[in-house]
C-alpha cells in the first residue's frame, strides 16, 4: 500500500494543522500499519484533535492517537471478524502474534514440499521427519513475546533501573557457598514436586465475604484448644486454672494475646483471652513487669504462669515458649537425589515508573543462562500499587496483560525446561483478592508445558524431592512486625523472633486481628493456611531487609522484591543436597544460599 505524505499534508493543511516532515513519515508509517488511506487518516486524526482540545499536531499527540483510536479500531475490527468466523473473544496483541505463528508454520510446511532456493532462506526449511517444534519457536526473544507499547500508551523503560551498575552483586551468603555451582539441569533433573495440604491443599475458588462472627468465633476458639492442648501435653501441665477465678497460689492459664483497645499493643495493654472449656472466652488483663524476657503480638496462643488474687489481674511470672511441628521425613525415593538448585523470585517485576517489564526480561536472561531445577515466582505479575494501574491508564483488561506476561515467561524459559511454580498475591489486581487465596488459572498452557509449569495457591506447602517449602507471598514480617512487642536481657532480632512465633505457632498467619487491607477468610484460614509439618526451607518475601537465617532448624529466607520503587532488586537461589550416610543429622540435608541483585 503506497501512501503519499505530500497528499497527508495538503489534507492537514485544509484543516489548518502544520505538519513536520519527521510527523508526515510517522502518519504514512502509521497508514501502511493500519490498512487507511490519506483522506482517512487525516478525517480520524483530526477529529480526535477536535474533541481533546489540541490546537497543534506533535510526536506525542500522535502517540496518543495510535493508543485511543487506531488500537482500539483495529482490535474492533479483530472481534467483528472472529465473531463472524464463529470463534467469541477479542483479538489483542497475543492473538495476533498466534495467527502469525500459525501462518508461518503453514508456510514451512508448504516449503517442504517444493524445491528449495539457492539463495540465503528467511526460514528454516521443515519437513516431517525435522518438524518445527516447540523449542524453535520459544527461540523467539521475550521482548518480542511481551510488547508493553500494546497496553500502555507510556511504556519507556526506567532510566535508574537501566543505569544500575550493581546487577550480579550478592548480597547474603548462607552455608558452604563457597565454591557452590549455581547452575542446575533445567529438565534434566526432573525434580519431584508435589503439593501437601493440611488435611487436603487449596486447587480451586470459593466463594467468600459470608462470613458470620459466630463462625469466626468458633475457628479462633479452636485454635487456642489445639495449641493448648499440644503445649500441655509437651510441658507435661496437669490443668489450666480458669482466668477470673481468685486464687492466692500460682495458677497456670491458657488463652489468647489480645490488646484492650483498637490501638497497638504495648506493655500496658496486654490482655489474655481464655479457651472457651476452661475460662467461656473470659478476658484479663496482665501485668508484665515480673517477667524477665517475652515476645508477643496479638492473636498469640500461650500458656502464662502467674499470680491471680483478685481475679480481676494476672501477674504473669512464667511464659511457657510454643512448640514447633515435627519435620517431614522423606520417603527412599525422595532421598535418592544428588543436588537441586531453586531460584526465588518476588514480583513486582515492574519498577515504579515504568510497565516495560524490563526486572522480568533480565530475570528470564538469567534462568536460561543457570537452568535451575525449580523457579518459585511470587506475585505480584500486575502489581495493583502501580501507578499506571491505580490511574487505570492502561488499555487492555488487567486479565490480558497478566496472561500476556504468563506467557511470556512461560514460552521464554521452554529452552531451558526449569519446572516453574507460581505463587499468586494479594497485590495481584486481576486475581481474587482473599487470603487464602486460590491458585492462578490458564487454560493455554501446552501438553508439554503441563509438565514443567505449576500453580499453586497463597500460602502453600510444596515438596521439591522431598524437602519441604512453606511459600507464602504476603508480608507477613511486616505486618507482624509492627504489632508485636517484646522485652529482653541481651541482644534480640526482631526478624528471628517473628520467624519463631510462625513456626511455633504453626500457622502461615497467626496475627489476629489483621490489618484493614488484608481481606481474610477465616474458615479457609483454619483449613488452608496451616503448617502441615515444619518446612525444611520457609520462604517469607517483604519489602523489609533481605536475609537468610537457621529458626529452629528451618531455613527462613526473605528473597527481597525483584524491584525495589525505581531500581533493581534481589533474588534468591538454593542449592539443596542430601547426604546419603547423615541421616541423623538434620536428616542429612544440607543448605546453601544466596541473595543476589537482579
Amino acid at each position: 500500500m503506497l501512501v503519499s505524505t505530500k497528499q497527508l499534508v495538503e489534507e492537514l493543511q485544509i484543516f489548518g494543522l502544520d505538519c513536520e516532515d519527521a510527523l508526515s513519515e510517522k502518519l504514512a508509517d502509521l497508514c501502511v500499519q493500519y490498512g487507511q488511506n490519506e483522506e482517512g487518516m487525516v478525517g480520524e486524526l483530526v477529529a480526535f484533535c477536535t474533541s481533546t482540545g489540541k490546537a497543534c499536531l506533535t510526536a506525542e499527540i500522535l502517540n496518543s492517537f495510535e493508543h485511543e483510536v487506531l488500537s482500539k479500531k483495529l482490535s474492533k475490527a479483530w472481534h467483528n471478524v472472529s465473531k463472524n468466523s464463529g470463534h467469541a473473544g477479542t483479538r489483542d496483541i497475543v492473538s495476533i502474534q498466534e495467527l502469525i505463528e500459525v501462518e508461518e508454520e503453514e508456510e514451512s510446511l508448504l516449503n517442504s514440499y517444493t524445491t528449495p532456493s539457492k539463495g540465503p532462506q528467511k526460514r528454516p526449511i521443515t519437513t516431517p521427519e525435522t518438524p518445527l517444534t516447540k523449542r524453535n519457536v520459544s527461540l523467539r526473544s521475550p521482548h518480542q513475546i511481551l510488547s508493553p507499547s500494546s497496553f500502555s500508551p507510556s511504556a519507556t523503560p526506567s532510566p535508574k533501573y537501566n543505569s544500575r551498575n550493581n546487577r550480579g552483586e550478592v548480597v547474603n551468603t548462607f552455608g558452604w557457598s563457597q565454591g557452590v555451582c549455581w547452575s542446575g539441569r533445567g529438565g534434566a533433573g526432573n525434580p519431584s514436586l508435589k503439593v501437601i495440604g493440611y488435611p487436603e491443599p487449596l486447587t480451586g475458588s470459593y466463594k467468600f465475604m459470608f462470613q458470620k462472627l459466630p463462625d469466626i468465633r468458633e475457628v479462633l476458639t479452636c485454635k487456642i484448644e489445639e495449641l493448648g492442648s499440644e503445649l500441655k501435653e509437651h510441658y507435661k501441665i496437669e490443668s489450666f486454672t480458669p482466668l477470673l477465678v481468685p486464687v492466692q497460689e500460682p495458677v497456670t492459664l491458657l488463652g489468647q494475646i489480645c490488646c484492650d483497645s483498637n490501638g497497638k499493643l504495648n506493655s500496658k495493654s496486654v490482655i489474655l483471652e481464655g479457651d472457651r472449656e476452661h475460662s467461656s472466652g473470659a478476658q484479663i488483663p496482665v501485668d508484665l513487669s515480673e517477667l524477665r524476657e517475652y515476645s508477643l503480638f496479638p492473636g498469640q496462643v500461650v500458656i502464662m504462669e502467674g499470680i491471680n488474687t483478685t481475679g480481676r489481674r494476672l501477674v504473669a511470672t512464667k511464659l511457657y515458649e510454643g512448640v514447633p511441628l515435627p519435620f517431614y521425613q522423606p520417603t527412599e525415593e525422595e532421598r535418592d537425589f544428588e543436588q537441586t538448585v531453586v531460584f526465588l523470585a518476588c514480583g513486582p517485576y515492574t519498577t515504579s515508573d515504568s510497565i516495560t517489564y524490563d526486572p522480568l526480561l533480565d530475570l528470564i536472561t538469567i534462568i536460561n543462562q543457570d537452568r535451575p531445577d525449580v523457579c518459585v515466582l511470587f506475585g505480584p505479575f500486575l502489581d495493583a500499587k502501580h501507578e499506571q494501574v491505580e490511574k487505570c491508564l492502561l488499555t487492555s483488561p488487567f486479565e490480558d496483560v497478566f496472561k500476556q506476561c504468563l506467557r511470556t515467561i512461560i514460552e521464554s524459559t521452554r529452552s531451558s525446561g526449569s519446572h516453574l511454580v507460581f505463587v499468586p498475591s494479594l497485590r495481584d489486581v486481576h486475581h481474587e483478592p482473599v487470603y487464602p487465596q486460590p491458585p492462578f488459572s490458564y487454560s493455554d498452557l501446552s501438553r508439554e508445558d503441563k509438565k514443567r509449569v505449576q500453580f499453586v495457591s497463597e500460602p502453600c506447602t510444596l515438596s521439591i524431592n522431598g524437602v519441604i517449602f512453606g511459600l507464602t507471598s504476603t508480608d507477613l514480617l511486616f505486618h507482624m512486625g509492627a504489632e508485636e512487642i517484646s522485652c529482653s536481657a541481651g541482644a534480640s532480632d526482631r526478624f528471628s523472633r517473628i520467624l519463631k512465633h510462625i513456626l511455633t505457632q504453626r500457622s502461615y498467619y497467626p496475627l489476629y486481628p489483621p490489618p484493614e487491607d488484608m481481606p481474610m477468610d477465616y474458615e479457609h484460614l483454619y483449613a488452608y493456611a496451616q503448617l502441615p509439618v515444619t518446612p525444611d526451607v520457609l520462604v517469607v518475601p517483604s519489602e523489609l531487609r533481605y536475609f537468610v537465617k537457621d529458626i529452629l532448624g528451618c531455613v527462613c529466607v526473605n528473597p527481597g522484591r525483584l524491584t525495589k520503587g525505581q531500581v533493581g532488586g534481589t533474588f534468591g537461589r538454593l542449592y539443596l543436597r542430601r547426604k546419603p550416610m547423615d541421616w541423623e543429622k538434620r536428616r542429612g540435608l544440607s543448605i546453601a544460599a544466596q541473595v543476589v541483585r537482579i
